[in-house]
């Protein structure tokens, strides 16, 4: 049973990703494992200052509502990643400033490793999501494909959206990838980025991974 401490804690989470610049207003919503529940922002919640009365607490197995609070109607894909991932804990639909920028671009990049952060901590491969009515089952679907084997993916003229173990790697993995996207959009076009050969080195150096 989901505890009055969780819930402080997912507010507490929920207000530094406002205050980090990566929600505005109603924009984005979050969720949290607990158990076989979940912990979900409400419908037109603003993250930023989301209140103990907008927090929703669902069953991830079939996305019932356990205490009477209507979660975001992005609750579809925030469960389905759950239950895709079971070794992700968080999910974080973000709208920052220059990610989102960069989602409404005429030409999406296709390759976002600028600096050696966002191949470490973002993912070396960021699958870009066609537009989708926000909420739309279709929507739920392409998301919980995307991030089947992935951790980021950018959403085509919406948003952004990570997933995580903890709180702490779910809120680095959204700050990089703005990072990334800041870099991306005051250059203009004109950047540089990692070799596959340059990943690789840093795959094996700086996380460990072995090299095949």
């Amino acid at each position: 049973m989901i505890q009055d401490y969780q819930i402080q804690e997912f507010l507490r989470q929920a207000h530094r990703v406002g205050d980090a610049g990566l929600t505005l207003c109603s924009s984005g919503n979050i969720s949290w494992r607990i158990g076989d529940e979940a912990l979900v922002s409400g419908t037109g919640s603003w993250v930023p200052t989301l209140p103990k009365e907008k927090v929703s607490i669902c069953r991830i197995a079939d996305g019932e509502v356990l205490n009477g609070v209507k979660p975001s109607m992005e609750s579809g894909f925030h469960l389905g990643v759950l239950r895709e991932r079971p070794d992700c804990d968080v999910v974080l639909h973000f709208q920052s400033k220059y990610a989102t920028v960069v989602s409404c671009m005429a030409e999406t990049p296709k390759d976002f490793n600028v600096t050696a952060e966002v191949p470490c901590h973002v993912g070396r491969e960021i699958p870009v999501i066609p537009y989708f009515r926000p909420g739309s089952p279709e929507l739920a679907e392409a998301v919980k494909a995307a991030l089947k084997d992935h951790n980021s993916a950018l959403m085509l003229k919406h948003g952004q959206v990570v997933c995580g173990k903890t709180f702490d790697e779910v809120f680095e993995r959204a700050m990089f990838f703005e990072m990334a996207c800041r870099i991306i959009v005051l250059s203009g076009g004109k950047y540089n980025t990692l070799t596959a050969e340059e990943i690789d080195d840093l795959e094996a150096y700086v996380l460990g991974k072995k090299q095949k």
